[in-house]
C-alpha cells in the first residue's frame, strides 16, 4: 500500500483526442525543458550569421514589419534550416529508439545496422557512376537505404524464431563493411568534382536548406510519428522476452516487422532531407532513457532529445567555424564517435561485471 501511494504522484494521466494517455511525470518534465531549449536554440540561430540581427528585429519580421533583409535572412536562410534541424532530429531520434527496441541493445540503430550506410552508397553510386544530380541522387539513396534495410531484415530473419536482435546488429554490421568499401572504391574513381559533392552528401548537411525539407520532414513525421508511438507498448513488452509478450497477446513477429519498417521509413525521411547525418538516433534514445530515469527507450523523449541534438550540433558547425559552411555531419560525428567509444566500453563493463 504504501508502494502504491508513492509511485502514484510520478504518473500523470493526459487526455487528448479522446485517448486516455499514461505518462511518467518526470518524463512529461523532461521533454517540456527540452522543448524549451530548442525553442531557445532555434531563436539563437536566427539571430546569429553572416548577417546578425538583434532579437527585437526577428521579432518584427515574424510579425511581419521586418525589412526584406531581415525578410530574406529569416524565412530564406535561416528558418528553414532551424526548422530542417527540428524535424530530421526528431525523425531520427525515433527510428533510434524504435530499432533500439527491437534489437534490446543500445547499439541497434540504423547507423550501425546499415541503413544510413545503403543510404551514403546510393548517393554515391548515382553522383560517381550514374552522373546524377538532386532529385535522382535523392531517390537513389532512398532505395538503397531502404533495400539494406529489408536485406538485413531478411539475412537476419531465422525460422520460427523470427528476427534476433544481435543477429540483426551483427548482419548490419556486416552489411555495413561491405558497403563501405565499395562507396570508398566509387569515390576514388570520381573526378574531384564529383568526389566533392559525393562527399558533403554523405556526410550530411542542412546548408541551403528550404521550405521543401521542411515540408517533407513535417509530413513525415506527422503520418509515422503516431504510428511509431503506437509500437512502443507492444516492443516494451517484448524486451521482457517473445514467450512472456505472446502471454500477454502482443503479435511479436508483426509489431517487430512494423517497427522495423516505419523505423527505416522514418530514417529515410530525414535522410532524404539533410542526408544520412549519423549518431543522432544512436545517441538521442539512450541520453533520452537517462535523463527521462525510464528502464527502456521510448519514442516521443527519443524525438525531442533527437531534435535538440541535431540544431545544437549545426549551430555548433556554425558558430565554431563560421566561415566553412562545415557539414553538420561532421560534428555529430565527432561528437558521437566518442559517444559510442563510451557506450561500447560502459557495456563491456557491465557484461564483466
Amino acid at each position: 500500500m504504501t508502494q502504491a501511494i508513492v509511485a502514484a504522484p510520478r504518473t500523470l494521466n493526459l487526455n487528448a483526442l479522446g485517448l486516455r494517455i499514461r505518462a511518467e511525470r518526470r518524463s512529461v518534465i523532461v521533454v517540456g525543458v527540452i522543448l524549451l531549449l530548442i525553442v531557445a536554440l532555434m531563436l539563437v540561430q536566427l539571430v546569429t550569421g553572416d548577417f546578425p540581427m538583434s532579437i527585437s528585429e526577428v521579432a518584427t519580421t515574424l510579425n511581419g514589419h521586418g525589412t526584406r533583409a531581415d525578410e530574406f535572412a529569416v524565412y530564406t536562410l535561416r528558418m528553414p534550416r532551424a526548422l530542417t534541424a527540428v524535424l530530421t532530429g526528431a525523425a531520427f531520434g525515433a527510428s533510434g529508439a524504435v530499432y533500439q527496441s527491437v534489437t534490446r541493445n543500445p547499439l541497434g540503430s540504423p547507423d550501425i545496422i546499415g541503413f544510413t550506410n545503403g543510404a551514403a552508397f546510393g548517393a554515391v553510386f548515382a553522383i560517381a557512376v550514374l552522373g546524377a544530380t538532386d532529385t535522382a541522387v535523392t531517390l537513389a539513396a532512398l532505395a538503397a537505404g531502404l533495400g539494406v534495410a529489408a536485406l538485413v531484415y531478411l539475412l537476419a530473419f531465422k525460422g520460427r524464431g523470427g528476427v534476433q536482435g544481435f543477429r540483426l546488429i551483427l548482419v548490419g554490421i556486416g552489411i555495413s563493411a561491405v558497403l563501405d568499401s565499395f562507396t570508398s572504391y566509387f569515390l576514388s574513381k570520381a573526378n574531384i568534382v564529383d568526389a566533392q559533392e559525393a562527399f558533403t552528401w554523405i556526410t550530411g548537411s542542412l546548408n541551403d536548406r528550404d521550405w521543401t525539407d521542411v515540408r517533407i520532414s513535417f509530413l513525415g513525421l506527422v503520418v509515422l510519428g503516431p504510428i511509431l508511438v503506437a509500437l512502443g507498448p507492444g516492443l516494451r513488452m517484448t524486451e521482457m522476452g517473445d514467450d512472456a509478450a505472446r502471454a500477454l497477446g502482443v503479435p511479436v513477429a508483426r509489431n517487430r516487422l512494423c517497427a522495423i519498417t516505419f523505423g527505416a521509413l522514418a530514417c529515410a525521411v530525414a535522410v532524404v532531407c539533410a542526408g544520412p547525418i549519423t549518431f543522432v538516433s544512436l545517441a538521442a534514445p539512450q541520453i533520452a532513457r537517462r535523463l527521462t530515469g525510464s528502464p527502456t527507450v521510448r519514442v516521443i523523449p527519443s524525438m525531442a532529445l533527437g531534435a535538440l541534438l541535431l540544431i545544437a550540433s549545426d549551430l555548433l558547425a556554425q558558430t565554431v567555424f563560421p566561415d566553412s559552411q562545415m557539414p553538420v555531419g561532421i560534428t555529430t560525428l565527432a561528437l558521437g564517435g566518442g559517444y559510442l567509444a563510451w557506450l561500447i566500453a560502459r557495456e563491456g563493463r557491465n557484461r564483466i561485471g
